[in-house]
């Protein structure tokens, strides 16, 4: 399975910090936006990664992460001129998706909660066909895409920004799809507001009885931070987790040599690089730590 990172778009949302930088370079407390999305696509063991941006935009993400081989995986980039809506990337990436199977996250999407991880690299491994989208409980769906489920949990509807929401459960910017949807996305009409919507290619997928919706639990936190509020709020939110537990959150180097994608002397090159950060500090300070969580697990 192959990887989206969408970072497209103007990030009008959150002028007048986005009038010159993209939106997901923006920090999140200690690392910019993109290193939480990529993350999530690491933890589901996905190597093959594709950042789409603008091309005012896509040299700065080129700056920041390279060719993703410091990472031990492969990031490849491409332009999007003009925001046609989310589905949009499957047209923009198709190429990159080949025969394969993708899963995309929207770049100002962050996750967190205990065994996210796991969930989402079971969820990539028991994958076969279809579409996988996932649910969260909000107080508030209307301004979002939701799901709606019958009691056995089998998906029922979806809506885009519905005045009378079935559900409280909202689909947030994390989805599974084969490589079909290149083509249901080329296919789809666009909406009033001119863009091809996420919703209709989901909707296109329950039609043939293939979408499926995963419920994520209570113990696990979505942010929206495409928003001022949003933004601070993950900020605020990552600050104390990071400082209440000791762990930090999303530190991609650590992923990759937890996740075997790396050696120690690639891990400990990056973090060397970064010492006089408390980010780079904190890489070198669990080294032993990742070292000896591997030789229990038998990876050594």
């Amino acid at each position: 399975m192959k990887g989206i990172v969408l970072a497209g778009g103007k990030g009008t949302r959150l002028y007048p910090l986005t009038t010159v930088l993209s939106k997901q370079l923006l920090p999140v407390f200690d690392k910019p936006m993109v290193y939480y999305p990529l993350s999530v696509l690491m933890l589901a063991g996905i190597k093959q990664i594709l950042v789409i941006s603008s091309t005012d935009h896509l040299d700065l993400y080129k700056n920041q992460l390279g060719d993703g081989s410091a990472y031990g995986v492969q990031i490849s980039y491409k332009n999007q001129d003009t925001p046609r809506g989310l589905a949009d990337a499957f047209i923009v990436g198709k190429e990159f998706i080949g025969e394969d199977d993708v899963m995309m996250i929207l770049g100002d999407n962050i996750f967190y909660g205990a065994n996210f991880g796991e969930l989402v690299n079971k969820t990539v491994k028991d994958f076969s066909t279809g579409a996988t989208i996932f649910g969260y409980y909000v107080k508030n769906p209307k301004p979002f895409g939701v799901v709606e489920f019958d009691k056995s949990g089998k998906v029922l509807s979806v809506e885009e920004k519905p005045a009378n929401p079935r559900s409280n459960y909202i689909i947030p910017g994390l989805y599974i799809y084969d490589n079909r949807v290149s083509e249901i996305a080329m296919n789809v009409e666009p909406s009033d507001r001119g863009e091809i919507e996420i919703t209709s290619v989901n909707d296109q997928y329950l039609k043939i009885g293939e979408l499926h919706a995963i419920k994520l639990g209570r113990g696990i936190a979505w942010f929206d931070a495409g928003t001022p509020t949003g933004l601070l709020q993950a900020s605020n939110f990552i600050e104390a987790i990071q400082n209440q537990q000791g762990f930090y959150v999303s530190a991609i180097e650590e992923i990759a040599f937890r996740k075997g994608f790396i050696s120690k002397e690639q891990y400990l090159k990056l973090a060397e690089g970064q010492k006089n950060s408390p980010y780079g500090q904190y890489l070198l300070d669990i080294v032993d730590e990742i070292e000896d969580e591997k030789r229990s697990q038998g990876k050594f």
